[in-house]
Order: structure tokens, then C-alpha cells, then sequence
């Protein structure tokens, strides 16, 4: 595939950075706030916060498949060498089986909204908790591949172009 893609810069890409990193932050970011205005919500009763929850998950569950086509194509183009494949391995099949888990969340989330607005489970909350740590992991994960094994980033393609990582 790699020889359609004549002009990747530096980072071996073929526009000027990787973009699953901002699309996944931004995904990241409306998880995460979702569940502490629901968290919020719930232990103050103002169902205004559900709302927001509701429209977070909403974005976040439309933006992670993004994510996920801009990863597979970036992680394609890496060229991971031998150690940090398992990483990303996990990574790609941790990242496709938590859009799965965000659709299914925010379904559940669009039927309680629809049968009473003002009020959510515990046992939603508890499922966002465990959304939350899926999440956090994801993130660890993440910043492996990247500050760890640095996929992207200029000396590591450099290394792999000149051969010098299996």
C-alpha cells in the first residue's frame, strides 16, 4: 500500500500530523465529561446535566468511528516494528470494541432520556464508571505507542526507513 502513498513527510504520514490523536481527544474528553455531569446530575438533581451527558455521548458515540477509520489508516502507515506491535494490536482491538460498548451506552442513555428526562439509573452510572476506566485504559495504551514506542514521531520512522528496528 505504502507505494501509492508517494509523498508522506516526516512522520510518515500523508498529511502534515496525525488526526486520530485530535479526533480521539475530542472523544476522550465528551466520555469523560458525560459521565461526571451525570455523576453531578444525579447527586445535585439538576437534570439540566443530563441533558448535557445526553448530547456528550450523542458526539462522542459519531466521533469515535471517526477516530477509529483515521487510527486503522495512521496505524497502517506506522509501520510498527516488532515490540510495539501487541501494544497497538490491543489498542486497535480495545478501540473497536469500546465504539461498540459507546453505541450500546448511549443507546441505553437515549431510552432513559426518553422515559424520564430528570432521572438516571445508579446502574447506568456504574456502567459509566466502568466506561470511564475502559477509557482510561485507552489512553494508557495510547501514550504507549506513541511516548514509549514513538509510532509517528520523526526518529523512530527514520529508524525504521534506515532498517535499524526489526
Amino acid at each position: 500500500m505504502l507505494e501509492y502513498l508517494t509523498n508522506l513527510n516526516d512522520h510518515n504520514l500523508p498529511y502534515p500530523d496525525a488526526i486520530h490523536p485530535i479526533v480521539i481527544h475530542f472523544v476522550i474528553a465528551m466520555v469523560l465529561f458525560a459521565f461526571f455531569c451525570d455523576v453531578v446530575g444525579y447527586f445535585t438533581g439538576n437534570s439540566r446535566l443530563f441533558e448535557v451527558s445526553w448530547w456528550n455521548m450523542f458526539i462522542a458515540t459519531i466521533s469515535i468511528f471517526v477516530a477509529i477509520i483515521f487510527g486503522q489508516f495512521e496505524a497502517g502507515l506506522a509501520q510498527p516494528y516488532e515490540v510495539a506491535k501487541s501494544v497497538l494490536n490491543l489498542h486497535t482491538m480495545i478501540g473497536w470494541s469500546l465504539s461498540g460498548f459507546i453505541a450500546a451506552i448511549t443507546a441505553w442513555r437515549y431510552v432513559i432520556r426518553t422515559r424520564n428526562p430528570h432521572r438516571i439509573s445508579i446502574y447506568y452510572l456504574g456502567v459509566g464508571l466502568i466506561l470511564t476506566a475502559i477509557v482510561g485504559l485507552q489512553v494508557y495504551l495510547g501514550d504507549e505507542l506513541v511516548w514509549i514506542y514513538g509510532l509517528h514521531t520523526v526518529p523512530v520512522v527514520e529508524a525504521i526507513k534506515d532498517g535499524m528496528l526489526p
